[in-house]
């Protein structure tokens, strides 16, 4: 609203300006006679000007007059400017936020309706999770194998990975799945700002977080919210589900396994190698993720409230974790989604295998 009364503004202000000079022009243009013989009569300088008496008042007056009210323009318009100039900058950042997501809408949705196809894997424009035609090969056997591949929600993307984590993914994809590389760094066919509107979309479809640090923050994005307990609720009792049905022997077994959201809160969706496309191998046995097995996780977390630190946090970029780890960013942060006892609960589990 700011930013459009300012805009408004600066168009009067200009239609003004420019209306003087016009204004002006043709005045004078009316003033101004035709040549009718001497150039000595016509000439300005040699016309018969005001007199002293004239120059020393009304004249000096009206110029005097003018230039106050330049000043009082001039002592108005810029503290006005100063002050309405980050209201107009905010707008500007909402407009071109409104127009990166509309953009980023264009190249998410299916190839049907013009985009990229990331709806077309991910469950639909809001990205609850689906599934993509894949094939994949024995490498002992050279057999190929259509797949479907789980493709996880991405509504919660930015609880669990940085921005520019996000960006990583976009640009290189996952070599070994139906995620391929989107950016031209990577190969693919979109460029820098295409990258950016899909981040601005995505970061318009995120489950609104609960309890953000301050009430201003944007629930979407907000730092220190999780994901709303209504949710975390039906984690917790799709897990205890499955434990009562026999599938699992512990509720950390089951939410290691969790197949919700296509495996978007589950850790075999990295660590165990087969889970994506239904034929898992050794659960923990490492894919993307490392091997999880023969007491690995203890030996690099001896301590379990280390381990318990790492999985609500995720790995960042270069720096160590555990014993001899250095964080690559792919591990993402769980400590949004997951509740503490939850995350307890897969840590017990994990440190058995």
């Amino acid at each position: 609203m700011i930013a459009v009364v300012t805009s408004n503004i600066a168009w009067i202000i200009l239609v003004i300006a420019v209306g003087g000079w016009i204004v002006y022009g043709l005045t004078n243009i009316r003033r101004s006679r035709a040549e009718i013989g001497s150039e000595i009569t016509l000439a300005a300088n040699r016309k018969q000007y005001y007199d002293d008496e004239v120059l020393e008042g009304k004249k000096i007056e009206r110029t005097q007059l003018v230039g106050l009210l330049f000043l009082v323009v001039v002592t108005i318009s810029l503290p006005l400017y100063w002050i309405l100039e980050p209201g107009r900058q905010s707008g500007a950042i909402v407009q071109w936020d409104h127009q990166f997501d509309t953009w980023g809408g264009r190249l998410f949705a299916t190839t049907a309706d013009g985009g990229y196809n990331c709806a077309g894997c991910h469950g639909g424009m809001k990205g609850p999770g689906g599934a993509a035609a894949y094939s994949i090969t024995d490498t002992k056997t050279g057999e190929v194998k259509e797949v479907s591949w789980k493709a996880p929600a991405i509504n919660t993307v930015y609880y669990r990975y940085s921005e520019e984590e996000v960006r990583f993914i976009l640009n290189y994809g996952r070599p070994f799945s139906p995620m391929s590389p989107w950016g031209l760094v990577g190969g693919g066919p979109l460029n820098e700002q295409q990258i950016q509107t899909l981040l601005t979309y995505l970061k318009g479809i995120q489950i609104p977080r609960e309890d953000c640090r301050l009430i201003t923050d944007d629930p979407l994005t907000c730092d220190g919210g999780h994901l709303p307990k209504a949710m975390q609720d039906e984690i917790q009792a799709e897990a205890e589900r499955l434990v009562a049905a026999g599938t699992y022997k512990t509720v950390g077994e089951a939410l290691f396994n969790l197949d919700l959201g296509s495996g978007n809160y589950s850790c075999a969706r990295c660590h165990t190698k087969g889970y994506s496309y239904g034929d898992p191998q050794i659960t923990g046995g490492g894919a993307f993720g490392p091997n999880l097995t023969g007491g690995s996780a203890v030996r690099q977390f001896p301590q379990k409230s280390d381990m318990v630190a790492f999985i609500n946090g995720g790995s960042e970029y270069g720096k160590r974790y555990g014993e001899q780890g250095q964080g690559s960013g792919r591990m993402p942060a769980f400590g949004s989604t997951l509740t503490e006892s939850q995350i307890s609960a897969i840590v017990d589990y994990v440190r058995g295998l």
